[in-house]
């Protein structure tokens, strides 16, 4: 295509002009905003319209320097079709051929060269404005909304923190602006004035005005009266007071006048309309993201760009990619942050480069030599703000640096303090901060919450050390959230209601910080052990087990025996109770924790703690498979409950009996103490027991619909499980959501729904993984080795319920041992493995205490006689069988005694006793009324049938 140097090239296709030297696209007359590579991408369509061309040259040819894959080619694809039009309409120029690539297909008019645009701006820029940068990224949005509003308004101040990209916004704006102001646009450079006196002179002195008046003004005046013009303010924040009545005096009286600055904050000026500019898109933190995701980032593409220009070789490989967006990420897609991080991987890679984020010596990082002096470091730049603060700004300044991640005013109130600053001042300092772009906000929050950006954060910390200042203000941080946590925990009436530390979440960096310093060597002993003890109920609530684990025991060996509180360690006790309990397995520690903290209650006279912690206990119990024990503790729960006089502590003691009578067999007193669980009443879970894992009314209801399946009610006993997931799901409490699979499972497993059962243990299994439940983790395995057993893929499903048992012992997780021996036991005689199948089954049964209740004792039985039955040994299976039945019939568990009745009567038809195999079954499958299409009732009638 012919050139010229004098005149642009232009391409003409439908209503749009491209025009290729100046880069531009325009619709109808009307400049188009388009992204770099987009327009890359057009030109380089157009030039070889017709043509196809092949994906990789594309590619080749628009990153030249960079290895990409084809998800960045077709996201600016598309990202180019929409600017053409619908998608109908940006497809019909750019047309993809599957297996080939892409071809630019559009009918084109090249206009001679007479016929160019002649308002187009030359080429080179008056003097007055800087060449702006050879690609801007990310900011095309921005300079088109700016420039709208500088049409409209007339005076637009970009405002936001240093290095965060104003002044390349503003040259951008004002490189677009050049043809509707006829090349009238003036850059004033305010950064290197000192004297504040020197502004109106300043800006004469850019328009080349000769002033020989003290006063310059009214000769500016006369000048932009008569003129259309537009002035770029430049670097402003150190002269505002000087420069914001000038300003708006010229706005005022020179009506054609338009005015650009950027500052890091605001004129405060009549007429003057704010644009705050943000950072850059960062890709965000979520597994799973490929070089194409995260290149589809502006600060991704900022800090790739950056790296190219300076190794030619440069290729982003897979492995790093999520670095890049960690370093973005970890910047706060701060332009110039990421520039000079980019401008480190040539000496010490991508992995390098992301771990000297933590390092002072990143805020001494050297840019661009041609970069101004504010703008070579991040240090320089951070200092350029920092110098200009009075001192009560920068002293708050130093003080906010000790906070990790988001703070509330009171918070920074109460640090702010221990600097010798007044609650009036602070409060404006932090306003003025806010407005100078050193503080940032978090709108998303219901609740207002201040944040430093990283960079600002460790610029200021670094003065803070050497003000001599860091261990008051961390001391007064850390007395500050150990007062805070308490208070809420006192709103909260304590361990014994659940939620009250929930909305407070956003805290939990910054409580970990105060942690971490107040048992350093610098550090307070009695803070931290008093922190831990209210952090304790926090950790507990957010169910971050393995800190509370931690804290709580570093906090206890801690203790000044000789004047320790009970209330406190009682606290703690507890807790390192719960965090072992559901971190480390079933431990004696866990026993002797809850007994002590126990015994500080009672001594305490607390009702409220002593019922929390029979509740703690009780859990135990049952984990280690002490059924019997279990109940007692709900018995003592009882008299704690009648002293409260209290519904919601008498319905949580109900439900820990239920519980109870579940797991030792008694199923109609446990349907009839859980039945309640399915009214939902808020006010009834006052006593939810939250900060131990389990939601006593989620508990109560795996036992209800397992109790109505043992019952011979299998409909009920499925629609109450579906109900015990959704209402887990509702209280986003990882222990409490596994306990409801756990259990609910099994309910899906005995009426033979193997989809669903299947559904629910793959998400057990990832869901333990994801929390770090260790043995309910196991437990998955195991249901996924019984699903495993009942589908006919014995030789899997005997491979996993011997790799879960084995974590169930290690762990004392007991509950479930016998269960899934009971499993194992069938998979090995139904390989004909007849003798470690008996062994199996007769160790199981022997864990049971000699009362002989359980649960799943009457299974434990029929399993026996099945094996027994198998090896030939008729008579002594008959005889487990019928123990099996009494027992199942003691127990209510019309579940077991159908199956018992299964086994027997398939022993009595072989020996001939048909009448008496029939007389045995037809009476158990007339009492059930609901679930007929169930496993066992399918297989009983099919029996029967036979036996006809």
């Amino acid at each position: 295509m012919p050139d010229s140097n004098e005149q642009d090239s232009v391409i003409a296709f439908g209503p749009f002009r491209l025009f290729v030297k100046s880069r531009l696209l325009e619709k109808d007359g009307a400049a188009l905003h388009l992204g770099g590579r987009a327009l890359d991408i057009l030109i380089f369509l157009a030039e070889r319209a017709g043509e196809v061309i092949d994906k990789r040259e594309l590619i080749k040819r628009i990153w030249a320097d960079v290895n990409v894959d084809e998800g960045s080619l077709r996201f600016h694809i598309t990202t180019l079709r929409k600017a053409l039009g619908d998608a109908g309409e940006g497809s019909r120029y750019v047309v993809n051929v599957p297996g080939r690539g892409y071809c630019f297909t559009a009918p084109l008019l090249r206009p001679a060269a007479s016929e160019s645009r002649t308002s187009q701006p030359n080429a080179a820029s008056p003097p007055s404005l800087p060449s702006p940068l050879a690609k801007m990224i990310g900011r095309d949005g921005a300079v088109e909304r700016i420039s709208a509003e500088l049409a409209q308004h007339r005076f637009v101040t970009i405002v936001g923190p240093g290095g965060i990209g104003k002044t390349s916004v503003a040259l951008a704006v004002a490189q677009g602006e050049l043809a509707a102001f006829d090349g009238q646009v003036c850059f004033v450079d305010f950064g290197a004035l000192t004297d504040a006196r020197l502004v109106p002179g300043t800006i004469a002195a850019a328009l080349g005005l000769t002033v020989s008046s003290e006063d310059p003004i009214p000769d500016l005046l006369t000048v932009l009266r008569s003129r259309r013009i537009l002035l770029v303010l430049d670097s402003c924040e150190h002269i505002l007071d000087e420069l914001a009545p000038v300003a708006e005096r010229l706005v005022r009286e020179a009506p054609q006048l338009h005015i650009l600055a950027t500052s890091r904050e605001s004129f405060r000026a009549e007429g003057e309309r704010v644009h705050r500019l943000f950072p850059l898109d960062c890709p965000p933190e979520r597994d799973g993201l490929g070089i194409a995701d995260i290149l589809a980032y502006p600060a991704s593409q900022l800090f790739v760009e950056r790296i190219a220009e300076s190794l030619s070789e440069f290729e982003l490989r897979e492995e790093d990619a999520p670095l890049v967006a960690e370093i973005c990420r970890r910047l706060d897609g701060i332009a110039l942050a990421i520039e000079l991080a980019a401008g480190r991987v040539n000496a010490y890679g991508i992995s390098g480069t992301a771990s000297l984020l933590d390092s002072r010596f990143s805020l001494l990082w050297r840019g661009r030599r041609t970069a101004i002096p504010r703008h070579q470091t991040l240090s320089a730049a951070l200092a350029w703000s920092y110098d200009l603060l009075p001192p009560a700004e920068s002293a708050t300044l130093r003080g906010l640096s000790v906070f990790v991640g988001p703070f509330t005013l009171e918070a920074a109130l109460a640090v702010a303090s221990c600097q010798g600053i007044s609650e009036p001042e602070a409060a404006e300092a932090i306003s003025n901060l806010l407005s100078k772009s050193l503080i940032a906000t978090s709108p998303a929050e219901r609740r207002l919450r201040y944040r430093l950006l990283d960079t600002t954060r460790a610029f200021a910390a670094d003065k803070l050390v050497e003000n001599g200042e860091a261990d008051r203000v961390a001391r007064a941080h850390a007395e500050y959230f150990r007062d805070f946590l308490h208070d809420i925990a006192l709103k909260s009436r304590g361990m014994q209601s659940a939620g009250g530390f929930l909305p407070y979440a956003d805290h939990l960096p910054n409580v970990r910080a105060a942690l971490t310093f107040s048992f350093s060597e610098s550090g307070d002993r009695t803070t931290g052990v008093d922190l831990a003890a209210s952090a304790a109920q926090f950790f507990l609530e957010l169910t971050l087990l393995t800190e509370c684990f931690r804290w709580t025991r570093q906090a206890l060996a801690s203790l000044d025996t000789s004047a320790v509180d009970g209330r406190r360690e009682m606290t703690l006790q507890a807790a390192l109770g719960v965090s072992v309990m559901f971190t480390q397995g079933n431990t004696e520690a866990v026993r002797s924790a809850f007994t002590r903290s126990l015994q500080l209650a009672r001594e305490l006279e607390d009702l409220h703690w002593q019922l929390w912690l029979l509740r703690g206990l009780h859990i135990y119990l049952t984990r280690v498979g002490d059924f019997h024990g279990a109940l007692g503790i709900g018995e003592q729960g009882e008299s704690v409950a009648r002293k409260l006089n209290d519904p919601a502590a008498t319905f949580n003691v109900e439900w820990m009996l239920g519980v109870a009578h579940h797991l030792i067999g008694n199923q109609d007193k446990a349907v009839r103490f859980c039945e309640s669980a399915m009214v939902h009443n808020p006010g009834s879970q006052r006593l939810n027991i939250g900060h131990l894992g389990y939601d006593d009314r989620i508990v109560a209801l795996v036992a209800l619909a397992r109790g109505l399946w043992l019952t011979g009610r299998p409909e009920r006993a499925v629609e109450a499980a579906r109900y015990t997931v959704r209402e887990a799901e509702l209280l986003e409490q990882p222990l409490t959501l596994g306990i409801s699979l756990i259990w609910t499972i099994y309910v899906f497993l005995w009426v033979g729904d193997w989809d669903d059962a299947e559904i629910l243990i793959e998400r057990l299994i990832d869901h333990s993984a994801r929390h770090f439940l260790g043995p309910y983790h196991a437990v998955g395995i195991g249901q996924k080795g019984e699903l495993l057993l009942r589908r006919g893929d014995v030789a899997a499903g005997i491979e996993h319920l011997r790799r879960s048992q084995a974590t169930l012992y290690a762990t004392r997780h007991r509950i479930m041992t016998t269960v899934f021996a009971t499993a194992l036991a069938e998979g090995l005689a139904s390989q004909n493995q007849a003798d470690e199948a008996l062994q199996t089954i007769n160790e199981a049964i022997a864990q049971i205490p000699d009362h002989g209740e359980s649960f799943d004792m009457p299974e434990m039985l029929r399993v026996k006689g099945d094996i027994l039955a198998r090896s030939g040994s008729a008579v002594e299976a008959e005889s487990c069988l019928r123990t099996s039945l009494d027992l199942a019939q003691r127990q209510c568990a019309v579940g077991w005694e159908l199956r018992g009745a299964i086994s027997l009567g398939r022993i009595w038809r072989q020996a001939g006793k048909a009448g008496d195999a029939r007389d045995l079954l037809a009476p158990l499958v007339a009492r059930y009324q609901e679930g007929l299409q169930t496993r066992d009732l399918v297989a009983a009638k099919g029996l029967l049938a036979a036996l006809n």
